[in-house]
């Protein structure tokens, strides 16, 4: 009996000591192409938030030329430790440069967790019409214990580390040139003016204080509802910098320098509608 009572304790010790077995974190690693003689691959980060079986979170990845992030949703079995997540577009492994073709592709993994730490080892397929020509990519995936879900949208770790201005992407100087306005005989109404004032008539919603170290910022915007036609404009100290912007589960990324004279920037998201499905819901990062 004593031996019985002293195995059930250790049994309980060590299963107290195992971390807890749930996907959500910041999750990083190489997917490389399983297809002969390829050799390209895509440095890939998930960071995920689980609620009961469902997890939602950013997913971005860095392909050659090329930094792309979504929006994404997915669910996972804490039964089996598998997270499914479908609907993610990657760049065609053969494509030179970012305006090649995208595949698209859905996430099968499994969750691996130990004392030493945990991993997500997955696959990136596509269906069963594109298999010829989008190969499957594996990946081993690392959990970063030092972030959370919140710090890393916040900061956006990986767009931080591989994102640079790319074409689409709205880059706003801390010094613009002066523009030349003409004035026409006739006074028209400024539809940049109007949104000002609709602005400064609507209740500011206080998120956070972020602290930067450097002379810009990127600043993501997500549609992380349904992608319904929502549209945003972007204030950096009460002026316009973004008027009347669409948004989707592809990342709207604003590159922003910041005017090194000013101890304090204020940086605003307006909601111009409410899309199709109110309200108007988005993410920014």
């Amino acid at each position: 009996m004593m031996t019985r009572v002293f195995l059930l304790v250790i049994l309980f010790l060590s299963m107290k000591t195992l971390p807890a077995q749930q996907i959500k974190g910041s999750w990083y690693g190489r997917a490389d192409v399983n297809a002969a003689g390829a050799t390209s691959n895509y440095l890939t980060e998930f960071v995920l938030k689980q609620k009961g079986n469902d997890i939602e979170g950013i997913f971005g990845y860095y392909f050659k030329d090329s930094y792309q992030s979504f929006f994404i949703r997915g669910d996972y079995n804490p039964k089996t430790r598998t997270v499914n997540i479908p609907n993610i577009p990657l760049l065609f492994y053969g494509s030179a440069t970012r305006t090649g073709i995208e595949c698209p592709m859905h996430f099968v993994g499994k969750l691996m967790v130990s004392k030493v730490g945990s991993t997500l080892n997955g696959t990136f397929y596509t269906d069963a019409k594109y298999r010829y020509t989008c190969p499957e990519l594996r990946v081993t995936m690392k959990l970063d214990a030092a972030e959370d879900y919140d710090s890393t949208l916040s900061t956006s770790i990986a767009g931080k580390k591989f994102w640079s201005p790319q074409e689409e992407d709205v880059v706003i100087k801390n010094n613009p040139a002066p523009q030349i306005i003409q004035v026409a005989a006739q006074q028209q109404d400024d539809p940049d003016q109007k949104l000002v004032d609709e602005f400064s008539r609507r209740s500011a919603i206080y998120e956070k204080d972020i602290i930067v170290y450097d002379d810009s910022i990127l600043v993501s915007f997500y549609d992380n509802g349904d992608v319904d036609d929502d549209t945003i404009s972007v204030f950096l100290n009460k002026k316009p910098v973004l008027v009347r912007r669409g948004l989707s589960a592809r990342a709207l990324n604003i590159y922003i320098g910041l005017d090194s004279t000013k101890d304090v920037h204020e940086l605003s998201m307006f909601a111009d509608n409410l899309g199709k499905f109110p309200p108007n819901t988005r993410l920014q990062c």
